[in-house]
């Protein structure tokens, strides 16, 4: 009896006793796969293969992996021959283990720690999957399979990658020797429909006075930093009040990594690119702010200011680009402005904080925070004005979320309120010719 014949009597015998459904390490399905995808690799172009379109690829190596096993004249049941032909397609064109995590919606990030730790976030709670690779080796093909075609490396000399996958997700990956647990890998998922600020209020992420207020704001042409952790959910609410901008208004996003999605006619999306494998041809965030000014924009929304573009952005907010928008990763709406001043400063040599402070105070109209809070869930937790008073600037809370313990399932207890504040901006809306009821202000009001 050949080995396959073998193979396959060994896996009659695990379905008797009843085996798992997803393969486990020394079943025979392992070593059939093994097999077939080293014939691919030596038998055929995979490179060829991988440029076809998606139903293409499938089909070419649905019909080469049959022609091979008819050669062999393994026989497989129904189950184990769709089984083994998922993993030889994950393997070969698609993303190994993590495809079933990648097809489902409702995951929004997946974290892989080395070969045996795979983590998903879902409905904001994170959890440890089933899922496994064979070994480190194998994280580091996947990798790789994901950052080439975009022509990204990831080498010993090259440890770190920031990518964007064709649909949209945001992948970066790290190896030894920078990583010390093996290859890790993190994929942010792209959302195919992107939120509505109603999908906001229906998550509990704001109040329905909160949201109307960033709609009026935006469309009034109000300088809005959105500030947060990392996951806090600031690129989405970037997002959904950017679509607040009037309609005919010429917008310029730029962002390390596309993520904006505004639907909408007279859009320019500028992304940055990193230094290609000679360490040449990299185009900054900064030197995109630069370049946004010679283009015509009504709006510029930067999706993150890390360093001196800081600077930039807060010029053309003070130059005739009123209503530009931008997330910077904070605390809180005082640290925010706190980290604005030190990239100004430590970008800028020359530049003290003295003479930021008029900047930011003239440039700067809203501070909005949002946080990840314990039970997974995003929210909106404070609005505040920036006032210049002209000693300084000094933020004026407007609305803000008021926690007020834990249940026992782990879900956060609060609500929505009003500061009981009347800001400055309130008359702005009217000049725009926008309303805004102003009894929201009131104290204890939204909820």
């Amino acid at each position: 009896m050949s080995i396959f014949h073998k193979l396959g009597a060994r896996l009659d015998d695990q379905q008797r006793e009843g085996a798992e459904s997803h393969p486990r390490m020394g079943d025979p399905l392992d070593d059939l796969f093994a097999h077939y995808k080293e014939r691919l690799v030596r038998e055929t172009n995979l490179d060829h293969l991988i440029k076809l379109p998606a139903y293409q690829k499938r089909r070419t190596i649905e019909r080469l992996i049959s022609e091979m096993m008819g050669e062999e004249k393994i026989v497989l049941s129904h189950h184990d021959r769709s089984k083994l032909l998922e993993m030889i397609l994950n393997d070969s064109v698609g993303f190994g283990p993590l495809e079933p995590l990648l097809r489902d919606e409702e995951v929004t990030e997946i974290m892989v720690n080395g070969a045996s730790e795979v983590y998903y976030e879902k409905n904001g709670r994170v959890s440890l999957s089933a899922i496994r690779f064979k070994n480190d080796e194998h994280v580091r093909h996947i990798i790789e399979r994901i950052v080439a075609p975009i022509g990204r490396r990831i080498d010993e000399s090259s440890p770190l990658v920031d990518a964007r996958l064709d649909d949209g997700s945001r992948v970066n990956a790290a190896i030894p020797p920078i990583s010390m647990s093996g290859p890790v890998l993190t994929i942010r998922k792209f959302q195919k429909d992107p939120y509505t600020m109603k999908d906001l209020i229906s998550f509990g992420s704001l109040s329905e006075q909160m949201a109307l207020f960033l709609e009026t704001a935006a469309a009034s042409k109000l300088n809005i930093i959105i500030s947060g952790g990392t996951g806090s959910g600031k690129t989405t609410l970037l997002n959904v009040v950017s679509a607040a901008i009037p309609p005919g208004e010429r917008i310029i996003t730029i962002e390390d990594m596309a993520e904006l999605r505004l639907n909408r006619k007279n859009v320019v999306s500028l992304e940055a690119r990193p230094a290609n494998m000679e360490g040449t041809g990299e185009i900054t965030i900064r030197q995109l702010v630069k370049n946004s000014l010679r283009m015509r924009p009504d709006r510029i929304v930067v999706g993150e200011v890390r360093g001196g573009e800081a600077f930039d952005m807060l010029q053309a907010m003070n130059t005739g680009h009123e209503g530009s928008l931008t997330t910077i990763h904070a605390n809180s709406p005082q640290d925010a402005i706190t980290r604005l001043e030190a990239m100004i400063v430590m970008s800028n040599p020359g530049i003290t904080v003295e003479v930021v402070k008029p900047y930011i105070a003239a440039a700067v109209d809203l501070v909005v925070q949002t946080l990840r809070l314990a039970d997974g869930s995003r929210k909106v937790v404070s609005i505040a004005e920036a006032v210049n008073e002209g000693s300084g600037l000094s933020l004026r809370e407007i609305f803000r979320f008021n926690r007020q313990g834990i249940k026992a399932d782990g879900t956060v207890l609060g609500y929505f309120e009003s500061s009981g504040y009347v800001p400055n901006c309130h008359s702005r809306f009217v000049t725009f010719g926008h309303t805004y009821p102003i009894e929201s202000f009131q104290a204890g009001g939204s909820r």
